[in-house]
């Protein structure tokens, strides 16, 4: 009975002091078949999003680009204030009755084993229509748990283990994914349009546009660069992973198999050509304007001969 009573103490003292009580909790849920039921009063009372044991309904993975970020830090904190989410670095965990979803902070939603009618319920909270969202913008998985070893192929994801950190660690990398799909569609799209600028150059020897359209399109195409390079961090291995090191070879395993650094390699590439031709523009843009200051100069010695010459003339004939 003293036992008993100490375990209450730990966890109650968990609960308010400890930032990883819901993790302490886990712990005494996988030991509580050795006390009885003592613990579950206590384990009853606790919010959805922290018990890590989900009973899924499906085997299915959906990862979505949202794109609404303002939206997504909105209802992470409703989640959070509706004791229904746990937040983890750049994440929030909602346990659902039939799975769980992953809502990251730039705009990725990931499901797990979530029902379709669930899943649009849920996007239709995130102020989103499922038409809005494009093949491109979604990935889907199928995933198997408690499997003889963790592996990934032909888009099913085993895991050895039924964790819900190995599960965000999978769900990082999806997300990534994701996030790096738009870059790369961001990139090619940016250079596509403009292809015709250095091919007209080529050709002519001359970009035909005026210094106000030629300062427009530097303008989008630095708007495009920054955009990239200002969460170009959220390519990198992600934060979590230095609280959580034991997880960092699950996130590896999904990270190789949806190519994510080669794929950064290869944007790195795209932002560069981008970086030149924005240098090329800004060449251009230069040269026409020392282009019109020239003939300023020419203009105005021009005036200033004729002036000159008048004078001589009119002294010349006495007038």
């Amino acid at each position: 009975m003293l036992y008993n009573k100490r375990l209450y103490y730990v966890l109650i003292k968990a609960f308010f002091y400890s930032e990883n009580y819901f993790e302490i909790a886990q712990k005494f849920y996988c030991t509580r078949t050795q006390f009885g039921l003592t613990l579950a009063p206590i384990l009853s009372h606790w919010p959805l999003a922290y018990r890590t044991f989900v009973n899924f309904s499906n085997d299915r993975i959906s990862a979505i680009y949202l794109g609404n970020e303002e939206s997504i830090l909105r209802s992470e904190q409703d989640w959070l204030n509706a004791e229904r989410g746990a937040r983890y670095r750049d994440a929030v965990h909602i346990a659902l009755p039939g799975g769980e979803v992953w809502l990251f902070d730039y705009g990725i939603a990931v499901f797990w084993g979530i029902d379709e009618d669930e899943r649009l319920a849920l996007l239709h909270r995130l102020n989103l229509a499922e038409g809005l969202l494009t093949k491109a913008s979604q990935e889907h998985f199928r995933f198997t748990l408690n499997a003889p070893e963790s592996r990934i192929s032909q888009d099913n994801i085993s895991l050895a283990q039924d964790d819900h950190l190995a599960r965000l660690a999978i769900s990082h990398a999806l997300a990534q994914s994701l996030k790096l799909n738009e870059y790369e569609s961001q990139a090619q799209q940016t250079i596509q349009d403009h292809a015709h600028i250095p091919q007209t150059l080529a050709e002519t020897g001359k970009i035909k546009l005026s210094r106000r359209n030629i300062a427009k399109i530097r303008g989008k195409l630095f708007s495009t660069k920054s955009d990239i390079i200002l969460h170009y961090g959220l390519l990198d291995t992600p934060e979590f992973f230095w609280e959580y090191p034991e997880y960092e070879s699950t996130y590896n395993l999904a990270a190789r198999y949806l190519e994510i650094h080669p794929r950064v390699d290869l944007l790195s590439k795209k932002l560069a050509t981008i970086h030149e031709l924005f240098d090329m523009l800004a060449g251009e843009q230069n040269h026409q304007h020392s282009s019109f200051l020239e003939w300023i100069i020419i203009i105005l010695i021009a005036v200033e001969i004729v002036m000159f010459g008048a004078q001589e003339l009119q002294t010349l004939l006495g007038w």
